[in-house]
């Protein structure tokens, strides 16, 4: 049975969904004002694997990933300028055209790395009118306060009744001692309190009518109004990055719970974070590195592109509660691993069946499902599929025996973890080329092949070995095996 950690509870616990066949799922997604990067990879190809494990086990799943196009400042509190407003005034464009452009590239990044699209994306800006309805209840329920046109949450309020600051382990007292006040937020009853609605200066030029101000929502409430709308009061899963726990994730929590008499989410989920020299990977510290500028190897901390299966594969290479650190190491080392994953995997069309069998395919089964249902342990999966990939050469090698039912259950195991579950294209290797750009230089490499099989037949081994050679300078690896030369692009 599928175990995931619970970041409420800070331990593994038993998925057990509210409704039997139906699983409620909201992950947080993009600001959408500038282009992805690796730290938004993480958590798209994190929830993109438990989204495709549940419909792997027969769930039907409702996958909400939101998109932020409004009231998201600049310093994840309530000052600053809205980052997608700030583009818009240094581009002198619309804030829309910010949003369309960006978006899009996003779409074309998530497409690369084989994320599926979540059922529904809504827009923070599509739902204004929602927002508005959410703020008045949690007026109604005595929990915000308006002041100069804008609405807050009242922090220490909701602290004495219902208790805040359980999911990031953060109490109240700890808050208001490390929370500085902050310059034009004088209109607050305390530090602590962040918006719902914040009344619009007049240079800002994103807002909407409201029974308080012209203005726009709080960057919390988008997701507590979009989550209940799509999924209910109650759903099963809420997931986002680490850094989201506080204090995005633990205002949720707060207003839903304000709103509905009773908090929302059952199993709350956290991937950890992708780093660059020990410090956290983001727009707002500069440290970034674009999805794009992977792909192309155009960044100058990059001595090379990387094809997008090689960054899917890298991030799952760690659990996806533990940190990854960006180095051009462990992405070439990714590249290779992938590479030999997918060597073995091809292999599989010429392996030649026995008639009786050496090898158990079922415990390898068993261990990748083991693994997966063990809080998504996608490093132990990709253990047990290369422990199948040695088993593949050795069945090539003669030195297992495997039947046809064997063979064909090997290949049911990679199609199942590495490309239904994992999501990695079974049609691509790690490297930046793929089978299919040597396509018009096939037919000239297996013609010097045939060349230096006749030289070896001739005992020509000076013209063998050149050839060779030669082919391995410019980048493609030959190998001669007991069933002829086998040989791959690097």
């Amino acid at each position: 049975m599928l175990t995931i950690y619970n970041s409420m509870s800070r331990e593994k616990e038993t998925f057990k969904p509210l409704h039997e066949s139906m699983v409620g799922m909201y992950v947080c997604g993009p600001t959408v004002y500038g282009d992805g990067h690796l730290g938004h990879a993480r958590p798209a190809i994190t929830f993109d694997v438990l989204f495709r494990y549940l419909r792997h086990l027969g769930y039907k799943v409702r996958y909400v990933r939101n998109i932020t196009d409004v009231g998201h400042l600049e310093h994840d509190a309530d000052d600053g300028e809205d980052k997608i407003a700030k583009k818009a005034r240094l581009e002198q464009l619309e804030p829309m055209e910010v949003v369309q452009h960006y978006l899009l590239r996003y779409h074309r990044a998530m497409d690369a790395l084989n994320v599926l699209p979540p059922s529904i994306e809504p827009h923070a800006s599509g739902h204004i009118i929602e927002q508005i309805e959410y703020i008045k209840k949690i007026l109604d329920a005595g929990y915000a306060y308006v002041s100069d046109g804008s609405v807050y949450f009242d922090v220490p309020k909701f602290n004495r009744d219902k208790g805040y600051g359980r999911l990031s382990g953060r109490n109240i007292e700890e808050l208001l001692a490390t929370t500085r006040d902050l310059d034009g937020q004088s209109e607050k009853h305390n530090p602590a309190d962040f918006a719902l609605w914040k009344k619009a200066a007049p240079e800002h030029i994103m807002h909407w009518p409201s029974p308080w101000s012209e203005g726009f929502p709080g960057w919390h409430l988008e997701c507590s109004t979009m989550s209940e709308k799509y999924l209910g009061e109650t759903f099963d899963i809420h997931g986002g990055g680490m850094d989201l726990k506080f204090p995005h994730h633990e205002c949720e929590i707060a207003q839903s719970t304000a709103h509905n008499g009773h908090p929302s989410v059952r199993y709350w989920m956290h991937n950890n974070m992708i780093t660059i020299n020990g410090k956290k990977m983001g727009k707002s510290l500069g440290n970034f590195i674009t999805l794009d500028e992977f792909f192309t190897g155009s960044h100058p901390l990059l001595e090379q592109a990387y094809s997008p299966m090689t960054i899917r594969f890298f991030i799952l290479q760690a659990h996806y509660r533990g940190t990854v650190d960006f180095s051009n190491e462990a992405l070439k080392g990714a590249e290779k691993a992938l590479d030999r994953m997918m060597d073995g995997y091809r292999r599989l069309a010429s392996l030649k069946p026995s008639e009786t069998s050496t090898v158990d395919v079922a415990e390898l089964r068993r261990r990748a499902t083991e693994a997966i249902d063990d809080d998504l342990n996608t490093p132990v999966v990709i253990a047990v599929l290369f422990d199948a990939v040695k088993l593949i050469n050795q069945i090539n090698d003669g030195t297992a025996k495997a039947t046809a039912a064997d063979i064909d259950a090997l290949r049911d195991l990679f199609d199942t973890f590495l490309g239904e579950i994992l999501g990695i294209r079974l049609d691509e290797s790690g490297a930046s080329a793929t089978t299919d750009d040597l396509k018009p230089y096939r037919d000239a490499v297996d013609l010097l092949l045939d060349i230096r099989a006749k030289a070896k037949a001739a005992k020509d081994w000076a013209t063998s070995d050149l050839i060779r050679n030669r082919l391995n300078e410019i980048g493609f690896d030959v190998k001669d095996t007991k069933d002829g030369i086998e040989w791959k692009v690097r």
